[in-house]
Order: structure tokens, then C-alpha cells, then sequence
């Protein structure tokens, strides 16, 4: 069974960064593509951005494109999502999620793995 973990998340000032970290274990991260999802209570989780397999091909919403960059390290079964020049609507939990069928999906119901989250919190 695949299981991920988030890690990264925390307090930061608008404009600052935060990388986010996703680790894999259970069985090789190379087979899924990922995606970082977030969500604030009582809206729905929303797509941020995914990677294919490889890592060729990515995707972005458009309210963190030219912010937001991710990438991957199949070596170290970690996915990366380098969040910069954040704003405080950019504050939720933070998952990442694995499907072994889609490239780089941001729908949710693409992705049969979750992890449990980490918050990000932007404020002043």
C-alpha cells in the first residue's frame, strides 16, 4: 500500500516561500503521478497542481501559476511543491495524492492515495 506524507507546511509573512515535501513508501514513487491539493473548512479540496510519472509534463490552477513550481525526485520518492510570493488566500491544508491512471490531473477523483495534510498558514 502506498503511503504519503506531507511535510513543510508552517507560518510565513505574505510574499514570503514555503516548499512543501511529499514522501512515498510502501512501493515506488515513479509509478504515480502527483498532485497537491488544498482545502479550508467547508469549501472543497481544489486542485493546485500535479506532475506526471516522469516528471515531463505539469500542471497549474491558474491562481498559482508563475508562484507556485513543482518537481520531483523518483530517487527519493519525494515530490516537491516550492511555493513562493504567497498571500494569505493561498492558506489552507495542503495534500498530496497519487494515481497510477492520470498524468497530471487536478480533479480530486483522479487520485486513489492521500496523504493527511500539512497547514499553511499566510498572514502578517
Amino acid at each position: 500500500q502506498l503511503q504519503l506524507v506531507e511535510s513543510g507546511g508552517g507560518l510565513v509573512q505574505p510574499g514570503g516561500s514555503l516548499r512543501l515535501s511529499c514522501v512515498a513508501s510502501g512501493f515506488g514513487l515513479d509509478h504515480y503521478a502527483i498532485g497537491w491539493f488544498r482545502q479550508i473548512p467547508g469549501k472543497e479540496r481544489e486542485g493546485v497542481s500535479g506532475i506526471s510519472s516522469s516528471g515531463s509534463s505539469t500542471n497549474y490552477a491558474d491562481s498559482v501559476k508563475g508562484r507556485f513550481t513543482i518537481s520531483r525526485d523518483n530517487a527519493k520518492n519525494t515530490v516537491f511543491l516550492q511555493m513562493n510570493s504567497l498571500k494569505p488566500e493561498d492558506t489552507a491544508v495542503y495534500f498530496c495524492a497519487a494515481s497510477a491512471y492520470y498524468s497530471d490531473s487536478l480533479n480530486r477523483y483522479d487520485y486513489d492515495y492521500w496523504g493527511q495534510g500539512t497547514q499553511v498558514t499566510v498572514s502578517s
